[in-house]
C-alpha cells in the first residue's frame, strides 16, 4: 500500500508509519501547506518526496484543495493519512480520494477540536487516549477506525499529555489501522457511519489486547537489588492467586519479587492435582512433590525428594494446614507457605518462624474431592514480557489419562506404574526444559531441569535421586521426559539408573531407535503424542 500523507508541521505520526512500515505500507508522497514545517526535512532524510503548497489569505479552500489534488496526482498511493494537517477537508478534496485517515488526540467523539487535551484536563477525566478514524466533512466526525486509551495522572498538564499521547497512543493506533488497511480488512460503512475490521472480533487472541492493572505494591527490588520493581492486580481474576492471597502474618516482611515468582510456580503445579498434594519449589522450578492421603504425608514425600535444594524453597499445599504439616514446615527454613486455609493450631506453629510468609488463597468453597474450587484453572491465558511486546499462550491445561497413552514396547507398564507415569508427566510441566523427573507411586525422586542436553538432565535426575533423596532411589522408578528422546542415550542412561517404565511425547525420527533400545534393557515405554515444555 502506498500512502500520500498531508502535515502541517513535524508528521511525527507520518514518519513513524515510514519507519515502521505497518503491513508494507510506504509513504509515496508527503506534502505540507507550510514551506518551513520541519516535516520537509525529516522526509527528505527518509528519502520521501515532498510538496508544498501554501495557502495565500485571499484563496478559496477548494481552490487550494484542487492544487493539492494536482501536486499529488502523479504520485501513485492507494490511502491518504492526515497528521495534523491545519485544514479542514471539503467535498472538492474528499470525493476525489478513495479513504483519507486522521488520528485525533482524544477518545471521539469526547473532546473534539484543537484544544483536545485542555478539555480533557478541564474535564478532570482519568482516561483520554486517540481516535483514528475517516475523514469526513466535518470536523472529527468521520467512522471510527480504531482506538487506543491512555492514563491521566494527577499533576499532568498539557504537554505531559500531549507526549504520551503521541507516543503511547497514537504512534500504536495510527499504525495499526494502516496495517488493516494495507491487509484489505477494513470495511467502512458509510450509511451506518461505521468501520468494521476483518478478525477484529475478540476472542482469546483478539487483534488488540487492552490490560488494565492496578498497582498493589512497591516492591523491594526486583530479581536483583539494582532493579526496581512493582507487583500490579488483575481484579476480576476468581483463580487462586498469590497477588490476591492474603498474608496471615502481617508483622513478616512483605513478597519479594523472586517471591511472588516462585510462590505463583509453586501453587500452578499444586493445582493439577485432586488428591492432597504438596510441592517445595526453588527458583520456580519443583525440588520435590508428592500426593498421599493427607498433606502432612504428601509434604513429607516431597520434602525427601531433596530436602537440601528444599531449604529456603516455597511450600504449596491443596488442602487446608494443619499442625502436623506446619510442624514439618517450621523444622527447616522456607520462606513461603501458601494453601487455601489453616487451622488455628497451624497457624500457632507457623507464626512461631518470624520471617516465614504465610499466603491463604482460599475462598472456602471446596468440591466433592475436598479440593478447594478456585484451585481451578479460570484464566486461560498466560504471557511473558519481551523487550518491545509480550508473547500470549493458552496454558498447558492438558491432563492426560491411561486411555491418552500408546505402549510402543514389549514390555508392558503395570497398573501402578502407569499412575506413576501420569502423576509424573504432570508435576513434570512445571519443571523447565529440558525437563526430566523420576518418580515411585505419587512422589517425586529425582528431578533434572533445565539443561541444554536430554542425556544430562536424565544424569541430573539420576545423581539427585540416588545422592540428594532420603529414603528412595532411582531402582525401579519411572521416568518422565518433556520432549522426545533424540537419541538413546538418554533411555540407556535412565535404564543403567534403574528406571523401569519411561512416559515421553515420540515424535523423534529416531523413535524406533530409542523403542529398541528400551526392549534391549527390558524397559516399558509409553508415548503421549505431545510435549510438556517450559521454557521461562
Amino acid at each position: 500500500m502506498k500512502i500520500a500523507g498531508l502535515a502541517s508541521n513535524r508528521g511525527r505520526n507520518l514518519m513513524n508509519v515510514a519507519d515502521r512500515a505497518p503491513g508494507g505500507a510506504e509513504i509515496a508522497v508527503v506534502l505540507t501547506n507550510d514551506a518551513d514545517a520541519p516535516v520537509i526535512e525529516a522526509a527528505a532524510e527518509r528519502d520521501i518526496p515532498t510538496e508544498v503548497v501554501e495557502r495565500p489569505d485571499d484563496q478559496e479552500r477548494e481552490a487550494h484543495e484542487l492544487r493539492v489534488l494536482d501536486a499529488i496526482e502523479e504520485y501513485d498511493f492507494d490511502l491518504v493519512c492526515l497528521d495534523g494537517y491545519m485544514r479542514v477537508l471539503t467535498e472538492t478534496f474528499l470525493d476525489e480520494m478513495s479513504t483519507t485517515l486522521n488520528v485525533h488526540p482524544s477518545l471521539l467523539p469526547a473532546f473534539p477540536g484543537m484544544d483536545a487535551h485542555e478539555q480533557v484536563l478541564d474535564a478532570g477525566v482519568k482516561t483520554t487516549g486517540c481516535t483514528v478514524h475517516v475523514v469526513d466533512e466535518e470536523v472529527d466526525n468521520g467512522p471510527i477506525v480504531t482506538q487506543e486509551p491512555i492514563p491521566v495522572y494527577d499533576g499532568d498538564d498539557v504537554a505531559d499529555l500531549k507526549e504520551r499521547v503521541l507516543y503511547e497512543g497514537e504512534f500504536t493506533a495510527y499504525p495499526r489501522a494502516i496495517e488493516w488497511f494495507a491487509e484489505d480488512r477494513v470495511t467502512v460503512d458509510w450509511d451506518a457511519h461505521t468501520v468494521t475490521v476483518e478478525g477484529d472480533d475478540g476472542g482469546p487472541f483478539p487483534a488488540r489486547r487492552l490490560v488494565s492493572n492496578d498497582r498493589t505494591a512497591d516492591l523491594r527490588y526486583g530479581e536483583n537489588p539494582h532493579q526496581d520493581a512493582a507487583v500490579y492486580a488483575d481484579r476480576t481474576t476468581e483463580e487462586a492467586s498469590v497477588v490476591h492471597a492474603d498474608q496471615l502474618n502481617e508483622g513478616a516482611k512483605a513478597l519479594s519479587y523472586n517471591n511472588y515468582n516462585d510462590a505463583d510456580g509453586a501453587l500452578n503445579l499444586i493445582k493439577e492435582f485432586d488428591e492432597p498434594a504438596a510441592a517445595v519449589i526453588k527458583h520456580t522450578n519443583p525440588a520435590g512433590c508428592a500426593t498421599a492421603d493427607s498433606v502432612a504425608e504428601a509434604y513429607e514425600r516431597a520434602l525427601s525428594t531433596d530436602p537440601q535444594s528444599a531449604f529456603g524453597g516455597i511450600v504449596a499445599l491443596n488442602r487446608e494446614c494443619d499442625v502436623a504439616t506446619a510442624e514439618q514446615i517450621v523444622d527447616s527454613f522456607k520462606e513461603i507457605v501458601v494453601a487455601p486455609g489453616y487451622t488455628d493450631d497451624a497457624l500457632d506453629v507457623l507464626f512461631q518462624k518470624e520471617n516465614l510468609r504465610v499466603l491463604d488463597v482460599g475462598d472456602d468453597r471446596t468440591g466433592e474431592s475436598g479440593r478447594p474450587e478456585n484451585y481451578d484453572v479460570s484464566e486461560p491465558i498466560t504471557e511473558k514480557p519481551l523487550v518491545g511486546g509480550r508473547l500470549v499462550q493458552e496454558r498447558d491445561t492438558q491432563h492426560l489419562t491411561a486411555d491418552d497413552l500408546e505402549v510402543v514396547t514389549d514390555r508392558e507398564p503395570t497398573d501402578e506404574q502407569i499412575e506413576s507415569m501420569l502423576f509424573a508427566w504432570h508435576t513434570l510441566k512445571h519443571v523447565k526444559s529440558n525437563g526430566i523427573l523420576f518418580a515411585k507411586g505419587t512422589e517425586t525422586v529425582g528431578i533434572g531441569m533445565g539443561q541444554v542436553s536430554r542425556v544430562d538432565a536424565v544424569r541430573l535426575a539420576a545423581m539427585k535421586a540416588d545422592e540428594h533423596a532420603q529414603g528412595k532411589d532411582a531402582d525401579g522408578a519411572v521416568m518422565a521426559s518433556d520432549a522426545f528422546f533424540p537419541f538413546p542415550d538418554g533411555l540407556e542412561a535412565a535404564a543403567e539408573a534403574g528406571i523401569e517404565a519411561v512416559i515421553q511425547p515420540g515424535g523423534s525420527k529416531n523413535d524406533d531407535t530409542v523403542i529398541e533400545a528400551a526392549n534391549e534393557h527390558d524397559v516399558a515405554m509409553v508415548l503421549t503424542g505431545q510435549r510438556s515444555f517450559r521454557h521461562d
